[in-house]
């Protein structure tokens, strides 16, 4: 899997958890399972895509494509060359964020934590685009950072920001 918002981060005391998880949208209309593979430190990102896509900034964590089943529908919408991001067509709830292959398949999932009951104690592990983030949403603590330009120097396969 590619560095993503979630980036990797070894220092760190959590490590990856192979427990099931089970969370759902708002409706409960969309449920996913996360059985296997998923990093329980959750990762900010501060882009203008995502804060347009959410109204503020965009948490999420990772599991591997092979830990995570959707029952319910659900609608995607390819944001970039390289992502989808996924929401419950029913109540508009955010799913997910996904880099895809040439194909549209996903590599991994970006999953909202709010979906998920057990996330709610879950460290921060990074943030990036610090630099676009809106002043009325701080994160404290110890954790990686990155600029806009520290993250795409990073990642060469990012289109940029909008803006």
């Amino acid at each position: 899997m590619q560095p993503t918002t979630a980036e990797s981060d070894p220092s760190s005391a959590v490590s990856a958890s192979a427990s099931t998880l089970t969370g759902h949208c708002l409706c409960g209309a969309v449920t996913i399972t996360v059985a296997g593979h998923h990093d329980p430190r959750v990762g900010a990102c501060h882009c203008r895509m995502c804060q347009r896509w959410t109204g503020g900034l965009f948490l999420c964590f990772t599991a591997d494509v092979s830990a995570v089943t959707v029952k319910g529908e659900v609608t995607r919408y390819r944001s970039s060359s390289f992502a989808e991001r996924a929401f419950c067509p029913r109540c508009g709830s955010h799913l997910w964020f996904n880099d895809v292959d040439d194909a549209g398949q996903p590599k991994g999932y970006e999953l909202m934590p709010g979906l998920f009951d057990a996330a709610r104690a879950w460290p921060l592990r990074s943030e990036i685009y610090v630099d676009r983030a809106m002043a009325a949403v701080p994160l404290a603590g110890d954790h990686r950072r990155k600029t806009r330009a520290e993250y795409e120097a990073d990642n060469p396969f990012i289109e940029g920001d909008l803006e």
